[in-house]
């Protein structure tokens, strides 16, 4: 989901998020919370200047997009968002432009330009000028701010894990302090914060880039803003590739994303078990059992007990806890390269004579802008409902069923009681629009499982083919290594070829 992924949703509330949140170096931000700017936005062109950065690709070019505030009032108070591309190397291959679409919500498309981009290239030989921007409320682009207390931003509170005992009380006043903040704070940018402006956005984006058609790459939440767009936009796609897809059921959404975690822990945490257990681990010192199914138990287990009585870490103030301890394997189910440090935690956790080091998403307090971002998102998209009481036992059912997330994922979250509701009821993804939609999914995804993605997959029917790939973590095509998955996607988006069928690709 490397630390500007950000592939988290809230769904997932990534720590990898969070860490991009802490170390990006994003192109200058507009004034969090300013006021937008007046006057309408231009039809086409943008101003393109060089930003190369480091570890980016060579002539990554950026520009700022004037869009509307509120495009019922195209005319009025403008926002601008940062953009970037990357020109084709090769203009004679060149057949049109494609859109990388972030995840998050609350995740740079600059950043993530700049993070793929070098492999992108190589893929796609010369076949397009690849481009993306930063949503509204996200790095380059103009920013809210809720002013939420920093106690209320640090990744485990942010999240709502319930307490030891799965008592939720604490959640509940948290999540009401967040809501009246962002009601006080907010202001018009915040209440723009959502997925139908974002979509609005890239085809305001397209048009300023003079294309007909965009062909695109989205990943985890970057997904359902891709088949949002398809469904309003049908005649401006091109080649269209879902990789890492959510439930598109418009009843829940994002609230249907987070309560979908429970399951892809439980789909990964075998994957973790088998490397743990692997005796090419003991040479590391991170062997933590001697077969992968006590792993599962050996991690509860410390997590119980460190919520009976929590460590001191080398961060004063912040002990290692179980609910940190659990929310540091979510944080690494998203990747292999994750395990190490999560094996290094659970062996300080053991060790009285050691003290654990906690990673700065775990150790500090998120930044105000991007819990903003991230939070206003999904509270615009879609309401919660249900009334406070029903939370509780909601909870300890699926503490119950799935201990490794601790009925953090059906908690209560600050939509609860979010003061502006939905501007428009989220889109429907229908079968009805060309067929040319790829999906790629990895088999044991902690942040968009499976079995989430096979609605997506049977929302789009004819519309769409599924690669499958054996593997796991969150985002497939260049994340896994599986050459079957890159393969698929690099040639569908090169030639326009797409398996017959529904395909699966083994580990």
């Amino acid at each position: 989901m490397t630390s500007y992924a950000r592939q988290g949703l809230f769904r997932t509330l990534s720590a990898t998020a969070v860490a991009a949140a802490l170390t990006a170096t994003a192109v200058p931000a507009a004034h969090a919370g300013a006021a937008p700017s007046a006057g309408p936005a231009p039809a086409s062109s943008l101003a393109w200047r060089a930003c190369d950065r480091p570890g980016g690709p060579a002539g990554q070019e950026c520009a700022e997009l004037p869009v509307p505030l509120d495009y019922r009032h195209p005319d009025g108070p403008q926002l601008t968002l940062a953009v970037s591309r990357l020109r084709s190397d090769r203009p004679a291959a060149r057949r049109g432009t494609l859109i990388v679409i972030p995840g998050g919500p609350g995740s740079s498309g600059v950043q993530r330009l700049t993070q793929k981009g070098t492999a992108l290239r190589g893929q796609l030989d010369g076949a397009y000028d690849i481009v993306s921007l930063d949503p509204r409320g996200v790095g380059g682009s103009t920013r809210a701010s809720c002013g939420i207390d920093p106690a209320d931003r640090h990744l485990v509170t942010l999240r709502s894990w319930p307490a030891a005992d799965g008592g939720i009380a604490e959640n509940i006043a948290g999540s009401r302090r967040i809501a009246e903040a962002c009601a006080r704070n907010g202001g018009p940018v915040l209440r723009s914060l959502t997925t139908a402006d974002e979509v609005r956005d890239i085809d305001r984006f397209r048009q300023a880039l003079g294309e007909e058609k965009l062909s695109a790459w989205g990943v985890s939440y970057g997904t359902y803003v891709a088949a949002e767009y398809a469904q309003k936009y049908p005649r401006r796609t091109d080649r269209w590739v879902l990789d890492s897809s959510g439930d598109p059921d418009p009843s829940r959404v994002a609230r249907g994303w987070l309560a979908n975690m429970a399951v892809g822990a439980d789909d990964r945490m075998p994957d973790f078990a088998a490397w743990a257990a692997d005796p090419a681990r003991a040479d590391e010192g991170l062997r933590l059992a001697g077969r992968p199914e006590q792993v599962r138990p050996l991690f509860l287990a410390l997590a119980a007990r460190l919520d009976r009585r929590p460590k001191e870490t080398t961060t004063p103030g912040v002990p290692l806890t179980g609910t940190l301890l659990r929310q540091a394997l979510q944080t690494a189910l998203y990747d292999d390269n994750a395990f190490p440090q999560l094996a290094r935690l659970i062996r300080a956790a053991q060790d009285p004579a050691a003290t654990p080091v906690l990673s700065p998403d775990l150790s500090q307090a998120m930044p105000d802008e991007d819990a903003t971002v991230t939070i206003g998102v999904i509270c615009n998209d879609v309401r919660w409902p249900d009334p406070v009481s029903s939370y509780g036992p909601a909870v300890a059912a699926d503490r119950a069923a799935h201990p490794l997330t601790a009925g953090m994922p059906v908690n209560i979250t600050p939509c609860t009681f979010w003061k502006d509701g939905p501007t428009a009821p989220p889109a429907r993804i229908t079968d009805r629009g060309p067929s040319d939609v790829l999906m790629v999914q990895n088999r044991r995804d902690p942040a968009t499982p499976y079995s989430g993605a096979l609605r997506m997959r049977a929302a789009l029917g004819a519309r769409a083919r599924l690669v499958t790939v054996d593997s796991g973590g969150h985002g497939s095509y260049l994340g896994t290594g599986n050459a079957c998955g890159d393969r698929a996607v690099t040639r569908f988006l090169t030639t326009g070829q797409r398996p017959e069928t529904d395909t699966y690709c083994a580990g």
